[in-house]
């Protein structure tokens, strides 16, 4: 390939993501990769490039090697050079702009030695009619073990001991308690699914070290009116990413949806005649209407008028760069989030977690605030039982101190028995 050729598939490229509206930050980051590639190839007097040669130049500027591009790429380092070089490689063998190459996790290959059991409780986590994101968290732990097995030369589940466990969870030792106790939750239920269904012979699960995370033991944190008027005060709504992100922060704040539900949301769940939105919730898979509220309303019509990218998700609410697709289900919004608590000047307590759910728990604070009934705050949060609503007590200090005994009055009644 003559080197005016390579010039000529970088320009096409570019012309193709100014047409795809990418935004200006990037082009200017591929014109600067690409410009000091073509540099590359004229101080070494190259003039045809494949695969290999642009491996040895990543390896000539980066020091990382790496045997094709078809890898996940962790560091943006790297892939700020992988991903121009690709869609370079890609142009000159098709001849046509290929942009979607954001590399994604390999799908996990189960080793023969454990995949029938893996398969039979990945089967049993559908029967049980767990939700897509509980089966992909137990599974992605299992998976996580499963590989660990392997580096320890377990070839078969039965060979499997409390020793290979321990030595697994050792290596979460850095982690926080309640991250550790989610894998002892999900090992549990591998563990005693593999005994019942006799692909073990001994039952691991006794054996399992405890952590005691108890489910009430932090107390939800709570915004102040005057901060969260700082923080949707902080956000660019002249923006088409400021329109998007104060839609978010604005349901999220006055009708305390998850992120996960915001996400979700399709344009056809705004019912603008009856002024509600209706949704099925990810976590429990279960309808809910809730108001359209005229602040809401406004917020949705203003970013659906003159901020979302054209784009044919059915998503109400999208990704600012191209190609405009629906939010990853992992995407939190915490960074986001964070980034206009700063804008904002907010100093937020260290001991608190303040992400995207702190604005859930801020819904409850309120209408505990003002004495709405537990089953009311229940049914506006989407919560299938009271008994889950009931963490939001704690907020209500107020109400907490007209629960709390008199030491006297306590002794004078023992005394009297």
């Amino acid at each position: 390939m003559k080197n005016q050729d390579i010039h000529g598939a970088i320009l096409a490229i570019m012309e193709s993501m100014r047409l795809r509206g990418t935004s200006p930050g990037s082009l200017k980051n591929f014109e600067t990769a690409y410009n000091v590639f073509e540099q590359y190839l004229s101080d070494n007097s190259i003039t045809e490039i494949d695969e290999s040669l642009c491996l040895e130049y990543i390896y000539a500027k980066t020091g990382q090697r790496f045997e094709h591009f078809e890898c996940v790429i962790s560091n943006n380092r790297v892939a700020y050079r992988m991903r121009p070089l690709l869609l370079l490689l890609r142009y000159l063998q098709d001849g046509q702009f290929l942009p979607d190459v954001r590399r994604t996790k390999p799908p996990f290959v189960c080793p023969a030695c454990f995949k029938s059991d893996y398969e039979a409780f990945c089967e049993e986590l559908n029967y049980r009619g767990y939700s897509k994101a509980t089966i992909e968290s137990n599974t992605q732990k299992v998976q996580l073990l499963i590989k660990f097995l392997v580096t320890q030369g377990v070839t078969s589940p039965s060979d499997i001991t409390i020793r290979h466990i321990e030595n697994y969870l050792r290596t979460l030792e850095n982690k926080a308690v309640k991250y550790v106790g989610t894998f002892l939750y999900v090992f549990r239920n591998f563990f005693s699914f593999l005994y019942e269904q006799g692909y073990i012979a001994d039952d691991l699960v006794p054996m399992l070290p405890k952590v005691r995370t108890p489910r009430n033991a932090s107390i939800p944190y709570v915004w102040s009116k005057t901060d969260l008027q700082k923080l949707l005060c902080a956000i660019d709504r002249d923006d088409p990413k400021g329109k998007r992100d104060y839609a978010i922060l604005l349901i999220a704040i006055r009708l305390g949806l998850r992120i996960g539900d915001i996400r979700s949301l399709k344009k056809s769940s705004i019912d603008w005649n009856r002024k509600t939105i209706n949704l099925k919730m990810v976590k429990t898979s279960q309808p809910i209407e809730l108001p359209l509220l005229k602040d809401i309303g406004w917020a949705i019509i203003d970013y659906l008028q003159n901020g979302r990218p054209a784009t044919n998700s059915e998503c109400l609410f999208v990704r600012h760069r191209a190609p405009f697709n629906a939010f990853g289900g992992r995407n939190s919004f915490n960074k986001e989030l964070h980034r206009y608590i700063l804008k904002a000047g907010l100093n937020m307590p260290g001991d608190q977690w303040h992400g995207m759910h702190s604005l859930r728990s801020t819904l409850a604070g309120n209408m505990l605030e003002i004495k709405s009934p537990l089953p009311i705050i229940s049914e506006a949060l989407g919560h299938q039982s009271v008994n889950t609503t009931s963490i939001y007590l704690k907020i209500d200090i107020e109400g907490l101190s007209k629960c709390a005994l008199d030491p006297e009055e306590v002794f004078a009644c023992e005394n009297s028995l």
